[in-house]
């Protein structure tokens, strides 16, 4: 009920707010909504590719990092091995000159640092209190042996510990040391070997990254970052607050110093190490979204404005539209209450102009039959005199065919009559296949009248191809009834005779199968002739898709086939050299 109101007054309503309405639902609404969905789009597109390009970021300094600590690893398992190494953390000195000697005939740290500059600093922690300290060999002290990194290494003998912590010996570039346990087997004692990573290589690698970066040790503090600020601290303590350092790996999304953010975690364990590392990368969404939002802007001010003026000229086109009906229907009025004198005058060459000026020739048309219904006794005489003749020229076309048939019937009697029965027998299936053809209506007819008029034409072709034609003719029971259009099938079986096996110097056999299949008629014309080589096959296939062929009888069967049945039912033509030709249609049968 309230359809059928909404209805009628939408039908209540003046054109030209219909088309103004309409516009407005069918054109601008869209165009609104689908300017919000692409720049929704646009915008998460952007978000989804800055989290690639940052997980991708933070993959690669993962591999660049492992890289540079590796160096140490390797560094760190020589060292282990080193006897030299080993003789002088465990030998109790007797006097300082004894110390300076063992340390000047050892330069193994040395000769490492020059070739590997990923490595800033190398000392060895050991139990000896006759040693000296000279920032290699360190004599353990017991702030050394209670502190967290000295323990770790102990309890971990064998793997790899990362730490930053404080030593005097540390230079400025380095906030990220290897720690492992150094097992002395002369004295069945452990050490620490401490190696001091260079971090100028990571902060170099991470100030290459767009996006703020971190690298966390074991402990959560910052050993390296494109913020040198961080550098050193406690994550938990800077101004990305305490949430970063305890979540796991991810992708978050969080408010980061005061700024929506998107924030992705990974965390890896180097080779042989008892301690994860950490990277940290975090970009603004705001940054990322900028454009996308700008776009939104623009996009939403250019929209209105279109909307506004679009309108307006809607609104203007639609009135000058309408005033020219309302003219045009004031004059319909006059017209319907017998006013036939009217003219209406109505500018423009479009549709209403054209309507116009047929308007005034229909009046003129309706005053000029008027005057004719006065004369019209005068025409039907001339008519029914018109009328005749044509009934004369029909008798008279049909004098022709029935000539023709009395012709061959006259001649087919004489060769009967002088013995000749071949011929006769030729002539009268000619005669039947010209009647046929000539009895045709253009309506169908059943499958069974089409084989006929095909037995015709090859009873016709094997008289003259004696013995070098054969034919096979297979229709399953119950498909005789089958209705179809007229002359589908017999130029098929011409085309075999002609161009499939009058070539070859044998002949050959034409066999028609008709098949009832799939819910329709199935027919199949093949023969075993020449066959037709891969261009031409090409070729007459593509002729048969061309509006226009020369290729008459191919052609008109299969236009119409298609035209009378869908694109399901063109011709089929299958071919070999040397093998013989297959062509082949379905059309579905009417219950």
């Amino acid at each position: 009920m309230r359809l059928r109101r909404l209805i009628l007054r939408f039908n209540d309503m003046k054109l030209r707010n219909k088309i103004v309405l309409a516009y407005i639902l069918f054109l601008m609404l869209p165009i609104v909504l689908v300017g919000l969905g692409v720049v929704r789009q646009y915008r998460e597109s952007a978000l989804d590719k800055a989290i690639e390009q940052t997980e991708n970021s933070v993959a690669r300094v993962e591999s660049r990092t492992e890289e540079t600590l590796s160096v140490a690893s390797d560094l760190s398992a020589r060292l282990k091995l080193n006897k030299d190494m080993e003789k002088i953390a465990t030998t109790r000195f007797e006097s300082v000159s004894d110390i300076v000697d063992a340390y000047s005939g050892f330069d193994i740290f040395e000769t490492y640092l020059t070739f590997n500059p990923e490595i800033s600093w190398i000392k060895l922690y050991a139990a000896n209190p006759t040693l000296i300290d000279n920032w290699e060999f360190i004599p353990t002290s017991p702030d050394v042996e209670n502190s967290f990194w000295y323990q770790a290494a102990l309890k971990h003998p064998g793997l790899l510990g990362w730490y930053d912590f404080p030593a005097e010996s540390r230079k400025a570039n380095s906030n990220l040391s290897l720690v492992s346990s150094v097992y002395f087997q002369e004295s069945h004692k452990f050490g620490v070997l401490a190696l001091d990573i260079n971090t100028n290589y990571l902060n170099t690698m991470l100030e290459q990254e767009d996006s703020e970066t971190v690298l966390l040790d074991g402990r959560g503090v910052v050993v390296a970052s494109n913020s040198p600020d961080f550098v050193g601290k406690e994550l938990s303590k800077t101004r990305l607050g305490p949430t970063l350092a305890e979540d796991g790996p991810g992708t978050y999304e969080m408010t980061v110093d005061g700024v929506l953010s998107k924030v992705v975690i990974d965390e890896f364990l180097p080779e042989n190490s008892f301690t994860k590392l950490k990277i940290i990368s975090i970009f603004s969404v705001g940054s990322i979204v900028k454009e996308a939002n700008r776009i939104n802007t623009v996009g939403m001010e250019v929209i209105a404005l279109f909307a506004v003026l679009s309108v307006l000229i809607i609104y203007l086109i639609c009135s000058l539209v309408t005033n020219r009906l309302r003219r045009f229907s004031r004059q319909i009025s006059k017209v319907s209450i017998g006013n036939f004198d009217a003219e209406l005058t109505v500018e423009g060459k479009d549709e209403i102009g054209q309507i116009s000026r047929q308007f005034n020739q229909m009046v003129a048309n309706i005053k000029d039959l008027m005057e004719e219904l006065k004369v019209s006794h005068k025409h039907s005489s001339e008519l029914e005199r018109k009328q005749s003749e044509i009934k004369l020229k029909m008798l008279a076309n049909q004098i022709n065919p029935h000539f023709l048939y009395n012709a061959l019937e006259s001649i087919r009697m004489k060769a009967h009559i002088r013995g000749e029965k071949d011929i006769s027998r030729t002539v009268k299936l000619l005669g039947k296949l010209l009647r046929k053809n000539l009895d045709l209506t253009g309506g169908k007819i059943s499958l069974g009248e089409e084989i006929d008029m095909v037995e015709c034409y090859l009873e016709i072709q094997k008289f003259r191809h004696e013995e070098r034609l054969r034919y096979k003719i297979e229709i399953e029971p119950g498909a005789e009834q089958a209705r179809l259009l007229p002359l589908l099938i017999q130029p098929l079986v011409e085309n075999s005779v002609i161009h499939g096996l009058e070539a070859n110097i044998d002949g050959g056999e034409v066999k028609v199968v008709a098949e009832l299949r799939r819910g329709g008629l199935e027919v199949t014309v093949s023969d075993d002739g020449v066959g037709i080589p891969a261009g031409k096959l090409k070729a007459i296939r593509r002729s048969l898709m061309e509006q226009e062929s020369s290729r008459i009888g191919l052609h008109n069967v299969q236009q119409r086939l298609l035209l009378t049945y869908g694109p399901n039912s063109g011709l089929r033509i299958e071919s070999e050299p040397h093998s013989g030709t297959r062509i082949s249609f379905w059309i579905p049968l009417e219950e």
